[in-house]
């Protein structure tokens, strides 16, 4: 490892069911207003916690939209979350294989998405993007393939296929397209970062697998900066890992989480959870969990635990979203 070239900035969210905060969050989306947009999933079974959450860097809230259920613009497994080049903020949702497209509102424009294994039918779809002709690309998960569709969901074209040699997919999950218009993508069971040209053009596979600092297991997320840096939420090891652009890991982060404003305020008027959080150690010495990096986040507050989704805004900041973390960890490009 050669390269700092990510430093800590600061913690967004709380764990909340309802309202200001997230649970059990996807995906995020650094919107063309400046606001953030945090989908959540929730647990199996659990209806409760899922949502959009609309709020900014500054923890400033704005409400919410959306919710549990199968009726148009209801959520039960969101996945990811982008926007329109007109704005409209676009989430896909893997149990009802449908993407949705809202204004920034809230307000339901309209949805699409058929099951299947055909041209325009979708198995899974994780990872959303959307190039400068507003095309929309989906990682359609089950059935390992990128699918472009337009706006009203009418099937463009597609590529990838099952398999695991270099150009093959395997359950890809997030997507992004790089300032220089190439797609990357997310193998997830590959576990490697795929680079196609936005016609499906195969161009480079990206890392090994395995449990080291310089291999990638079952990776989420994957975005790009000005610089072709690669940024990846290795999900599987509880890291965000960053390439340099011929690929090469630089460095590897397990997470330097603070408390958010909105975890302050929380413990501000609930005194007991802050004098049992006072009296807890956050950073304990866990030698016998020591080669499991999920035993290990889940016992030390401040590390990536579920980092879901690499995200980048203009400002040269990446924001990582952390599923069992409730919360959004922001850094900034060196």
């Amino acid at each position: 490892m050669t390269s700092d070239r990510l430093k800590y900035n600061r913690t967004v969210g709380l764990c909340s069911m309802e309202g200001r905060g997230f649970y059990f969050p996807a995906d995020t989306l650094i919107g063309q207003d400046e606001k953030m947009y945090t989908v959540s999933r929730s647990l199996d079974g659990d209806t409760r916690g899922v949502r959009v959450t609309v709020y900014d860097i500054d923890e400033e809230y704005y409400g919410t939209f959306s919710g549990y259920g199968d009726n148009p613009g209801s959520l039960i497994w969101p996945t990811s979350i982008t926007q329109s080049n007109e704005g409209n903020i676009i989430v896909t949702d893997e149990y009802l294989n449908r993407v949705s497209f809202f204004e920034p509102n809230g307000q339901l424009i309209r949805s699409w998405g058929v099951s299947g294994s055909e041209d325009g039918s979708l198995d899974g779809p994780a990872g959303v993007a959307v190039d400068t002709e507003d095309n929309v690309y989906v990682s359609d998960h089950h059935n390992h393939r990128i699918q472009v569709l337009s706006q009203d969901g009418s099937h463009l074209t597609s590529f990838g296929s099952y398999g695991t040699e270099a150009e093959n997919l395997n359950s890809p999950w997030g997507i992004t397209i790089a300032p220089n218009g190439d797609l990357y993508v997310a193998d997830w069971y590959n576990d490697r970062i795929k680079r196609f040209n936005t016609d499906g053009t195969f161009v480079a596979s990206y890392g090994e697998s395995g449990r080291h600092e310089n291999q990638l297991f079952r990776p989420a997320s994957v975005c790009v900066d000005d610089d072709n840096y690669i940024y990846i939420a290795d999900w599987g090891n509880e890291r965000v890992k960053v390439m340099d652009p011929s690929g090469h890991i630089v460095q590897s982060l397990r997470g330097q989480a603070t408390e958010s404003k909105w975890a302050r305020a929380f413990l501000d008027i609930n005194l007991e959870e802050a004098a049992a959080r006072n009296n807890s150690d956050l950073e304990t010495e866990l030698d016998y969990f020591v080669n499991d990096p999920h035993e290990v986040s889940s016992h030390i507050e401040k590390l990536f635990w579920a980092p879901m989704s690499v995200k980048l805004d203009s400002q040269r900041k990446i924001y990582v979203t952390e599923s069992n973390r409730h919360r959004v960890q922001i850094y900034d490009i060196a």
